[in-house]
């Protein structure tokens, strides 16, 4: 069955708002706990909510959420171009309404949950680092695109990888991985400092993963 640029609109609007709100919610509801909650709340909370979003959506949009992803998911064919325009509009949207969400509903401390690099580490590791972390996320969704070996296992791939590279990867970068999550609480918290990094490196290793794919699967061949 195929679906709509105005379905695939809605669902990747409202799976990216899903996304933002777990992700940098948890931020904040930790600094104002006083950071009792650590790392781990903020790894497993972006997990639950890609479960939430892929097994509700990845049928109608693929579940990107995220507009390095869907540039990867673009090298590899699965979209087109005007897609691209639906797909980033519908993803910036989410995230600002879901750093809204959290403005008015969970606090404002933590920058809104801004994604923060660790300038304790060089500007090369961190920026490297970003890139490894969205490669990574890239390959698990094609693997899982890809191959049949982790049918029905789609979320809890996706959602553990995103743990993961937040969880061992996150004290040096960020680990943001995703362009509109890290745009929203900058905006409107103000706090644009950092926000070259989280749109450029997050592109930079979806695309060198979707070429590698492509070369490989590309369904243009």
């Amino acid at each position: 069955m195929s679906y709509s640029n105005l379905q695939i609109f809605i669902v990747e609007l409202i799976g990216t708002f899903i996304l933002v709100v777990f992700a940098t919610g948890s931020i904040v509801y930790d600094f104002q706990t006083g950071g009792t909650l650590g790392i781990a709340f903020a790894a497993v909370a972006p997990f639950i909510a890609l479960i939430i979003g892929i097994y509700s959506f990845g049928k109608i949009s693929l579940a990107h959420f995220n507009p390095a992803v869907t540039i990867g998911y673009y090298i590899t064919g699965h979209i087109s171009k005007i897609q691209i325009v639906y797909y980033f509009v519908a993803e910036i949207i989410g995230a600002i309404l879901g750093s809204i969400f959290v403005m008015n509903f969970i606090g404002t401390g933590a920058n809104l949950g801004a994604n923060v690099p660790n300038y304790d580490f060089s500007i090369i590791l961190i920026f490297f680092v970003e890139v490894i972390a969205s490669a990574l996320l890239m390959a698990v969704i094609f693997i899982v695109v890809y191959t049949n070996g982790l049918k029905g296992f789609s979320g809890i791939a996706i959602g553990g990888i995103v743990a993961f590279d937040i969880f061992f990867l996150a004290f040096i970068s960020g680990a943001s991985m995703n362009p509109a999550r890290a745009l929203a609480p900058a905006l409107l918290s103000g706090v644009l400092d950092n926000l070259w990094l989280y749109l450029s490196a997050p592109f930079i290793g979806t695309i060198i993963t979707a070429f590698l794919f492509r070369n490989k699967f590309s369904l243009k061949n």
